[in-house]
């Protein structure tokens, strides 16, 4: 079977290895992408980590209390280089308009269709991913983040998630390391790949969208939301605005954001977004956007686009929505100016 390694966590295997397998989620059809996961290489350990949590080594343990725990250097703790900027940072920015536009998206897949909106209308704007712990935990089994290099200015892994550039304790500390680190004009939050989801109206990890709002709101920075929107998902409860957009944003979320909608929807599929959208305004500013050359954007972004199984074609507006979110955040920056 084919499974993935992690060197940092277990060492580097070789051919001939004999190696300790996590198979549950692959046997039970979950969504690991068709990996079994090396637990261990027994024969030949990786090299214990320095000894003593002290001033002069990270002491950031994450995945806590599994076998697997790592551990890092926090971006604000006392022996990282950028703690000097941390303390001095008490918000992502200064009047509305003025500070950081903060795209918040629930699934992983949104993240290159939002890149490829905010650089379609600002090619230069430096962006920054903050990778919460909803879904995988090492920003390492993401291929979008491995297409992505150097379209992004820094990735943080915040929470339980871990693999990043910087590495921070919540999603609060990552905002500010986007901001003060990163030097990031535009920062995308999203949980990593993979998406855990009961069927029910509270039991999907997308939820901590809502609380991502609140949290870009308090730090002064300018939340943009991402809308689920699809007309190809086979479960009712996605079509239009899904309902895990509708219950983040409209119970979780208790500051306001600016909720994007694609401008020219087909009418079948605007007939379902228009009365939800009408269900989250107030508090939140539904924001209409022409998406007019965000098609060529898309279909030149270097990462793979797909979400739950399906491309471009099969679900277009799930990713022209999330390109629209993108460009207008990149409209926030020129507002800004």
């Amino acid at each position: 079977m084919r499974a993935l390694a992690y060197p940092a966590l277990v060492g580097e295997p070789e051919v001939g290895d004999q190696v300790l397998l996590n198979t549950g989620a692959l046997h039970m059809g979950l969504g690991t992408g068709g990996y079994a996961f090396v637990v261990a290489v027994p024969d030949r350990l990786p090299a214990d980590p320095p000894f003593g949590a002290d001033r002069d080594h990270g002491h950031l343990v994450k995945a806590r209390y599994t076998p697997l725990q790592t551990i890092g250097l926090a971006v604000d703790e006392d022996a990282s280089p950028h703690r000097p900027r941390m303390l001095a940072a008490e918000a992502l920015g200064g009047a509305a308009l003025d500070s950081m536009p903060v795209v918040l998206a629930d699934l992983h897949s949104a993240l290159p269709p939002i890149l490829a909106g905010v650089h379609a209308g600002r090619p230069d704007a430096r962006v920054a991913y903050v990778m919460t712990d909803g879904g995988a935990l090492p920003a390492w089994f993401s291929r979008s983040l491995d297409a992505l290099a150097g379209r992004l200015v820094g990735v943080v892994t915040a929470g339980q998630a871990f693999g990043g550039d910087l590495e921070a304790v919540n999603l609060h500390s990552a905002l500010i390391a986007a901001r003060a680190v990163l030097d990031a004009e535009v920062t995308i939050v999203a949980q990593g790949p993979g998406n855990a989801g009961a069927g029910t109206a509270w039991g999907f990890s997308g939820a901590a969208v809502g609380e991502a709002v609140n949290a870009v709101s308090v730090l002064g920075g300018r939340p943009v939301g991402s809308l689920r929107i699809s007309d190809a998902d086979p479960r009712p409860r996605h079509l239009g605005i899904s309902h895990h957009s509708l219950t983040a944003y409209g119970t979780v979320a208790l500051r306001p954001a600016d909720l994007v909608t694609p401008r020219e929807l087909p009418a079948a599929l605007a007939a379902l977004v228009a009365p939800a959208a009408a269900r989250l305004s107030p508090p939140h500013r539904i924001v209409a956007v022409d998406t007019t050359g965000l098609d060529a954007a898309l279909r030149t972004s270097p990462a793979p686009l797909r979400t739950m199984g399906r491309g471009l074609e099969a679900d277009y507006w799930y990713f022209l929505a999330a390109a629209a979110a993108g460009r207008h955040a990149a409209a926030l920056l020129d507002q800004g100016a």
